[in-house]
């Protein structure tokens, strides 16, 4: 007879307590839960990711489209898509003029320590009909959010300073807003367009796409922009910030050259 190879001995069964049952199992309902997945994303693409700024450049145009994908049904609530682009935040310093004795000369002044140098917001509807006001503070949408002053010092009413940055750069079409110019079609496909100046700051700009269910936000993608001189442009300022000196005589040279041109001509016509 071949002995049996050496084994344990088997454990005895315990009973397992019914709350001991209901911990075990617990973290597989959670996340059994449909609630807890995300049912909807967004996919979205720019028709460009880089500008090229050249000696006739006269603006541009950013195409963005994209589409909803679904792993269920979609869930009950109003569909709604939001679509930004910001440029490079700068600091400035903005002056009240005040008239003293029949003469306007600059009084106050705040500094604001942040403003996007462009803004763009496109949107299904208008924001505070598509957005909840805590959504709107988590993500930080709209140009109420990004014209920021730290310390505007003893100055009066300082946020009239704020108001007027975003005033005159709307006027200028740096900063544009756009309820309806997302256009959303079955409440998958959406497409929007967003135009850039002529006079557009070159840097590094960043596009956000924003899907909403109910006013919620429920996904969020982002995108780069890169914005850059190209050509001429970009070896005059090259030449200009890293070799002053050759930079100043050759304007100096430009300048004297069509001076001389100029007097030629008019000399040659009066003959």
């Amino acid at each position: 007879m071949i002995p049996r190879p050496f084994a344990p001995a088997a454990a005895p069964r315990r009973r397992l307590a019914p709350w001991a049952l209901l911990a075990a199992a617990a973290p597989a309902l959670v996340s059994a839960q449909p609630w807890t997945r995300q049912v909807e994303r967004v996919v979205a693409a720019l028709s460009q990711n880089r500008v090229a700024i050249t000696a006739d450049f006269s603006g541009s145009e950013i195409f963005v489209f994209g589409a909803i994908r679904r792993e269920a049904p979609p869930p009950p609530g109003k569909l709604d898509v939001i679509v930004e682009i910001a440029g490079p935040p700068e600091a400035l310093t903005v002056r009240r003029k005040e008239r003293v004795m029949g003469v306007w000369m600059n009084r106050a002044a705040v500094r604001v320590d942040e403003a996007p140098s462009f803004y763009a917001l496109a949107s299904t509807g208008p924001l505070e009909e598509v957005l909840s006001y805590t959504d709107d503070l988590r993500h930080r949408i709209g140009i109420n959010h990004k014209v920021r002053m730290i310390d505007a010092g003893p100055v009066d009413d300082p946020q009239a300073f704020r108001r007027a940055v975003i005033r005159l750069r709307r006027e200028a079409g740096f900063y544009v807003e756009a309820p309806g110019g997302v256009r959303l079609l079955e409440d998958t496909l959406f497409t929007a367009h967003i135009g850039l100046p002529p006079d557009i700051v070159e840097g590094n700009y960043e596009a956000r796409v924003f899907l909403l269910r109910d006013r919620r936000v429920t996904d969020v993608r982002k995108a780069a922009i890169s914005v850059r001189k190209v050509g001429l442009e970009r070896w005059v300022e090259t030449l200009s910030r890293e070799r002053p000196a050759l930079y100043g005589a050759l304007s100096l040279a430009l300048a004297l050259a069509a001076g001389w041109g100029a007097s030629e001509l008019v000399r040659a016509m009066r003959k």
